[in-house]
């Protein structure tokens, strides 16, 4: 009676051990897939592709939610049309705001190199640039000519808008270790399967050699 409820305890045992193994295999894929979309920045001033009549004193980059401000995670580059920079000291941080002070004077193309560290602790980057106007030259004394009707009005070129662009590929890769550790567990479950099947038809013929030899036995009496 002890021998023949033996085996039916086994499938039980397999199946709680198999779906333990199961329940922490998919607890570690779900810790191991990637966050969620980091901050952006959300808004610049001077504004991107803007025109403005001569460089502010200050440039100001607003994002989606609050910055880490921690050791120099955040740098902010700021250089004229030929590569000089036109920074001021180190930028601040408050809350979602950065600050960066400018000096100098600048014409034409003035580009904006900034990066950060978001609100879950990924770095973020991205450029941007806006235009100075050229000064307008000093008026002279003497008489303008006579416009004559083959003289015709030069249109104006449009400044070139630059779309923002928010790079957010510097993430550093995934760290394999809960894949390895994913596959240690698939195998361990693959080895206990075959252990539990193995055992249970050592059982099963060790239950019918019982039987036989209790039969046997039964015949010589």
């Amino acid at each position: 009676m002890i021998a023949s409820g033996t085996p039916t305890r086994a499938p039980r045992t397999l199946a709680s051990t198999l779906a333990a193994l199961v329940l922490a295999l998919l607890a570690l894929m779900v810790s191991a897939s990637p966050a969620a979309a980091h901050d952006e920045l959300v808004s610049t001033d001077p504004a991107a592709g803007s025109t403005v009549d001569a460089l502010p004193a200050q440039l100001t980059l607003g994002y989606s939610a609050e910055l880490l401000s921690q050791g120099s995670g955040t740098v902010v580059e700021v250089t004229d049309a030929a590569g000089a920079s036109l920074t001021d000291g180190e930028p601040t941080v408050d809350g979602a705001v950065v600050v960066q002070s400018l000096a100098g004077d600048a014409e034409g193309t003035v580009t904006v190199v900034w990066r950060v560290v978001s609100s879950d602790g990924h770095p973020i980057a991205g450029e941007f640039s806006f235009e100075v106007a050229a000064a307008a030259p000093a008026e002279t004394p003497t008489a303008e000519p006579a416009a004559t009707p083959s003289e015709t009005a030069e249109s104006t070129p449009e400044p070139t808008m630059t779309t923002l662009v928010v790079d957010e590929d510097t993430d550093e890769p995934a760290s394999p270790l809960p894949w390895v550790i994913g596959a240690i567990v698939l195998v361990a479950v693959i080895v206990l399967v075959v252990w539990l099947l193995g055992a249970r038809a050592r059982q099963q013929k060790q239950l019918a050699r019982d039987r036989t030899a209790g039969r046997t036995g039964r015949d010589e009496r």
